[in-house]
C-alpha cells in the first residue's frame, strides 16, 4: 500500500517507516524537515502541518491508502489532517494517556468507559483528545487512537530509560525512591507499537486502545535492577524517603525519570490494555528493551534535544550529591 508517515524521522515515527519498509509498503513521511532524513528509499515530503497548504502541496498528487499519525501536537494540525485525508483506507493516529480527563492518577478501565478531555485549552491532553475527535469524525470506522503510555526502546531521544541506563553505568551510590522502588511499571517497546500501528492501518482497524504494556509487567526497582543487569554496572542503592526528596525539590518525573509519588503511582499505572492484546499488540521482553536500548547508547556521541521543547530529563549532580551527604 501507499502509507503516509506523519512524522517518521525519529523514535516512534522512524521504528514505524522500518515497519512499513519491512513490510512492502510505498512510503512517504511528512515533516518540517529539521530533525533528519527518513532511510533511503522514503518519499520525503516537507511542509508544517499547521499550514493548511503545506500537506496537499507537498502530495502533489501522491494519494496515501492509509496513514500513521505519529506527530500531531496542535488542533491546526488535526483539522488539517482530517481536511485532506479523510479518504484513506486505515489511518492509525497516536494518541496518549493524557487524553483521559482522569488520567493521571487514573486507574483506566476500558476505553469505551472513560471520559476524555473536551476543554479548549492547548495543553497535550485536551489538544490530544480535541485530534481524536476530529480526525475520527473525517476517517469513521476506519480510525484507530492508540493511547500510548511508556514508550521505550532504542533512539528514544526523551530519554528517560536512557538516562537511568546511563546513571547505573556510572555506579556508585545511586539515588532512588525509597516508597517509589516497588511501584509498578508498564511499557511498550517501541519496536512493537510501531509495528503493530501499521498492521491496523493496513486493516482499518477502528476505535480506542490503550496501547502500553500489560498492568503489573514489572516495578520501578525491577527496572533499574535490569538496568544495572544490562550496563555491569556496580551501583549502589541509595534509597531516599519520598517526604525528603519531594523537600529537596526533586521533581516526580523528570528528575527521577519514571517515578511518581506514592498517591499518584497507586492508580496512574493500573490501565486495562485488554483490547490491545486482542489486538495483537506484543510486549516483548522488558530485559530485551533495556538491553538493546543500552547498546543503541554505546554508538550516541550525543543526544540531540528532546522533541516538543521537553526538558533533559535526570537528577542534577548537586542536588544528588546533598541527597546522598550523610546516609
Amino acid at each position: 500500500m501507499r502509507l503516509l508517515v506523519l512524522g517518521g524521522t525519529h523514535f516512534l515515527g522512524r521504528h514505524v517507516v522500518g515497519a512499513a519498509l519491512d513490510r512492502g509498503h510505498e512510503v512517504a513521511t511528512f515533516t518540517r524537515g529539521v530533525s533528519g532524513a527518513p532511510p533511503a528509499g522514503v518519499r520525503a515530503l516537507h511542509g508544517d502541518r499547521d499550514d493548511p497548504a503545506a500537506l496537499p502541496a507537498a502530495l502533489e498528487g501522491w494519494l496515501p491508502e492509509t496513514v500513521v499519525d505519529t506527530s500531531c501536537q496542535t488542533r491546526a494540525a488535526a483539522r488539517n489532517a482530517a481536511a485532506v485525508l479523510s479518504g484513506v483506507r486505515g489511518y492509525a493516529f497516536v494518541s496518549s494517556l493524557n487524553a483521559y480527563a482522569n488520567w493521571p492518577p487514573g486507574p483506566i478501565g476500558p476505553e469505551d468507559g472513560e471520559p476524555t478531555w473536551e476543554t479548549d485549552d492547548d495543553e497535550y491532553g485536551p489538544v490530544k483528545a480535541y485530534a481524536e475527535r476530529e480526525i475520527g469524525a473525517a476517517v469513521p470506522g476506519r480510525f484507530l487512537t492508540a493511547r500510548a503510555g511508556l514508550i521505550a526502546g532504542p533512539d528514544d531521544r526523551v530519554d528517560r530509560l536512557g538516562w537511568w541506563l546511563r546513571r547505573v553505568a556510572r555506579g556508585g551510590r545511586v539515588v532512588v525512591p525509597a516508597e517509589g522502588w516497588d511501584q509498578p511499571i508498564a511499557a511498550v517497546d517501541v519496536r512493537d507499537l510501531a509495528g503493530w500501528l501499521v498492521a491496523m492501518a493496513e486493516q482499518g482497524v477502528s476505535g480506542a486502545v490503550n496501547a502500553t504494556g500489560p498492568t503489573g509487567m514489572t516495578t520501578l526497582g525491577g527496572l533499574l535492577d535490569l538496568c544495572r543487569e544490562a550496563t555491569g554496572g556496580d551501583a549502589e542503592w541509595a534509597p531516599v524517603p519520598e517526604a525528603d526528596l519531594l523537600a529537596a525539590g526533586v521533581e516526580p518525573w523528570a528528575h527521577l525519570p519514571l517515578w511518581l509519588p506514592a498517591e499518584v503511582a497507586r492508580t496512574a499505572w493500573d490501565v486495562d490494555t485488554t483490547r490491545a492484546r486482542e489486538l495483537g499488540l506484543p510486549s516483548r521482553p522488558l530485559e530485551r528493551t533495556v538491553a538493546d536500548t543500552w547498546a543503541w547508547l554505546q554508538g550516541v556521541e550525543e543526544l540531540p534535544p528532546p522533541p516538543h521543547g521537553l526538558s533533559h530529563p535526570g537528577l542534577p549532580a548537586d542536588l544528588e550529591s546533598a541527597l546522598l551527604a550523610g546516609r
